[in-house]
């Protein structure tokens, strides 16, 4: 069990979000409410990828919600179910609906920003904006298949050779520095990978939602790493002509995880477009 072990991440709170099953949650700070959602990939949770960040936001004012979805972190982690969209979305907003949050900002990285998306094509009211990194469903699947870090993630998590060094070199793909990958990182996501079964990464369905962006109604802040191995930078194009309200932020030297590699930046930008937003 991954939950106290040593290098592990920090334990927070458990929500029921029906069908059998928990998401594990951070709920920090007060205010208009964001909600972080953490991208795929062995051992990730929602800590790990944006512990630069979401204190950031509370510190402005915000009340922050990080969770781990479900496959991920110390949230469920069924094996007699795909992992499609449905699943993830569905949790997302039971672990929304349970904590009473009428409206929020949803932030989402990869995986997380196609769950993003559907819960703003699928809830209008309830979001009220979004912050995308390199957000994912917007291809069809052989084109993500073909990045390369997608190729090794998908490889080396199925057959199991995922020690420390294999999970460095693996989260190293994730960025164009490799300083960025530190050892008490590595530590975190080796302790969740004990817990995670396979199919988390091999049933995973995810269909592409681009012609769907037409229909989104919040405004949209994104940002994308040139140097990205898992979701083609192309993609900012999709959501530059086809939403009302976005503009995107292109990042050279910088790989799939800007709000690691970019951490100021980013978090300034968040918060002026929290501000643009006024949700108070």
């Amino acid at each position: 069990m991954a939950e106290g072990q040593k290098g592990a991440p920090p334990v927070g709170k458990k929500a029921d979000v029906g069908g059998g099953l928990e998401l594990h949650y951070h709920d920090v700070g007060s205010g208009p409410a964001v909600v972080f959602i953490h991208g795929s990939g062995p051992g990730a949770s929602g800590y790990s990828n944006f512990r630069q960040n979401y204190p950031f936001l509370v510190d402005a004012g915000c009340r922050v919600i990080v969770p781990d979805l479900v496959g991920y972190g110390y949230s469920s982690k069924p094996t007699d179910r795909p992992y499609s969209l449905d699943l993830f979305a569905d949790t997302l907003k039971g672990l929304i609906d349970h904590l009473g949050i009428e409206s929020c900002v949803l932030v989402g990285n990869s995986l997380g920003g196609a769950i993003a998306l559907r819960l703003a094509l699928d809830f209008p009211g309830l979001v009220k904006g979004m912050i995308m990194m390199a957000p994912g469903g917007i291809e069809e699947l052989p084109v993500y298949f073909a990045m390369p870090g997608i190729k090794k993630m998908m490889s080396d998590f199925s057959s199991g050779a995922l020690d420390f060094d294999g999970m460095k070199r693996l989260l190293q793909l994730l960025v164009y520095d490799p300083k960025h990958v530190t050892d008490d990182l590595v530590a975190e996501r080796l302790a969740i990978v004990e817990t995670q079964p396979r199919e988390v990464l091999s049933t995973m369905q995810i269909p592409n939602q681009a012609d769907r962006i037409p229909d989104v109604k919040c405004p949209v802040l994104g940002f994308w790493g040139m140097d990205d191995q898992f979701c083609p930078a192309s993609g900012a194009q999709r959501y530059l002509e086809d939403c009302d309200t976005v503009r995107f932020t292109m990042i050279s030297k910088c790989g799939h995880w800007v709000m690691v590699e970019y951490a100021g930046l980013f978090n300034r930008a968040c918060v002026e477009f929290l501000q643009e937003l006024d949700l108070h």
